[in-house]
């Protein structure tokens, strides 16, 4: 009886181990194949493109977004039977810019008017020479936040630039905030009527999903900071199967304000099979709740649905950077793209990892402190936790960069990747600078070239 008692656990136990890696293999296996076929998309598309009548697309994406756009664009255009060359701004020359008559640029905005980090070496290298472009006609899709001060700061830098440089626009600059239908609708208008075709109003665009909030847990009661809060979000229906991967987002829409998605890193992997998302509960200057942490938080009742997409950030996900070493810097709740990732590392067995984390007290504002600790113990993590308010002298991630010095150089010169994730004034701007200060610009530079400089900051 005992024998067949164990005997069965085990066949249980085995059982689920093997649903398991057949889950993440068929997961796997698609995720492959659709990049698989993407990039087989992308070469047909490109290798049409050859001739002196090609458009060149140019994008300057943080998230993926303006990315993602460009090849929409492009795939438009090739629809409409109009050769088009697509291209980031980091990979964009001079010499390239002036060999082409049209030019559509979409880019982004990073923080309060800065570009995007695959447009920084751009900006700071052709955007501050002199180029004649006098031949060149070209449009931009500027992509922003109202929030910031500073609205598609970059889009408006870049749309001066080539005016001053003697490039003439074909239609005025096109602002995009928060991916508002209406002013893309207002793009794909503009390139239609310059290609005098209907087909490039057919653009396919994730839709989004009624999802489950299946737990709301309060992180750090106690903590001098706003609450933050642990949620779950099921999915669908039980058949659902999820496609994220580590480093995405998902884009939700408040029930008081369905026009402006709110965008959360994603804080589990799709095995987990649910969207972890770790989030601050923020007031107003009058003490009322922000409209989308407030309702997530307090107001949204337990099982209730919530309406969102997933949006893949392909700047922040691991890619080619699944077996290097790696050094994942934060604060507060942007642990939660960290998470994402150090999931999907244990899920890979990669297990060198440096965790440098920074909040208020190490007594209640510790997320997820049991499963850092078990990653430790596994031998999977290295921890530098830094908590500003349990020392005399307030210290900081940035602070325990320069400390860590010796340490850094050595994981970079081992072919580490550096990931951060979190408030971009203070904490990402600060640790930028850290990193400027103890290996050089040139080198930071190098990083993001090479990808293994990688951020998701707000």
């Amino acid at each position: 009886m005992t024998f067949d008692y164990y005997q069965t656990r085990y066949l249980a136990a085995a059982l689920c181990v093997t649903l398991y890696i057949a889950l993440c293999s068929r997961i796997i296996y698609r995720e492959w194949k659709k990049h698989q076929q993407a990039a087989k998309n992308a070469a047909a598309l490109n290798a049409s493109a050859s001739g002196v009548d090609a458009w060149l697309i140019v994008y300057g994406s943080q998230t993926g977004n303006a990315e993602q756009l460009a090849w929409q664009t492009a795939q438009a255009l090739h629809t409409a039977n109009i050769p088009a060359q697509i291209t980031s701004l980091a990979q964009l020359s001079a010499n390239t810019l002036q060999s082409y008559k049209r030019a559509l640029f979409i880019t982004s905005t990073y923080g309060e008017g800065d570009p995007p980090d695959n447009a920084t070496i751009f900006a700071h290298k052709i955007m501050g020479n002199h180029y004649s472009l006098n031949t060149l006609q070209y449009a931009v899709l500027a992509l922003g936040d109202r929030q910031y001060k500073n609205f598609c700061g970059f889009g408006r830098q870049l749309d001066q630039w080539l005016q001053s440089q003697g490039a003439q626009a074909i239609y005025p600059r096109i602002d995009v905030s928060n991916s508002d239908p209406k002013a893309l609708a207002q793009w794909r208008e503009q390139l239609s009527l310059l290609t005098g075709t209907e087909l490039l109003t057919a653009w396919q665009t994730p839709t989004y999903e009624s999802w489950r909030l299946a737990v709301r847990q309060h992180m750090n009661p106690g903590s001098a900071g706003n609450p933050v809060y642990h949620l779950e979000l099921a999915p669908p229906n039980e058949q659902y199967t999820p496609t994220w991967q580590a480093g995405d987002l998902v884009q939700l829409l408040p029930p008081s304000d369905p026009e402006r998605p709110r965008e959360y890193s994603i804080a589990s992997i799709a095995t987990d099979k649910r969207i972890h998302l770790l989030i601050r509960q923020e007031r107003r200057t009058d003490g009322s709740l922000g409209v989308s942490s407030g309702w997530l938080t307090q107001h949204a009742a337990l099982n209730s649905n919530v309406t969102l997409r997933i949006r893949p950030h392909r700047n922040f996900r691991l890619e080619a950077n699944i077996d290097r070493p790696l050094i994942l810097i934060g604060n507060g709740t942007g642990l939660a793209g960290l998470r994402a990732l150090l999931k999907e590392r244990a899920a890979n067995h990669k297990h060198t990892n440096w965790l440098i984390f920074g909040e208020r007290n190490a007594a209640f504002d510790n997320y997820y402190r049991d499963e850092l600790v078990t990653w430790q113990q596994q031998g999977m993590l290295t921890t530098d936790l830094v908590f500003s308010r349990d020392t005399a002298q307030c210290r900081y991630v940035q602070d325990q960069l320069r400390h860590k010095a010796t340490q850094l150089k050595e994981w970079i010169d081992q072919g580490a990747a550096i990931y951060v994730c979190g408030s971009l004034e203070g904490m990402a701007s600060g640790v930028d600078a850290a990193l400027k200060e103890i290996i050089g610009a040139e080198e930071v530079q190098r990083l993001t070239e090479e990808g293994r400089y990688r951020r998701d900051v707000y």
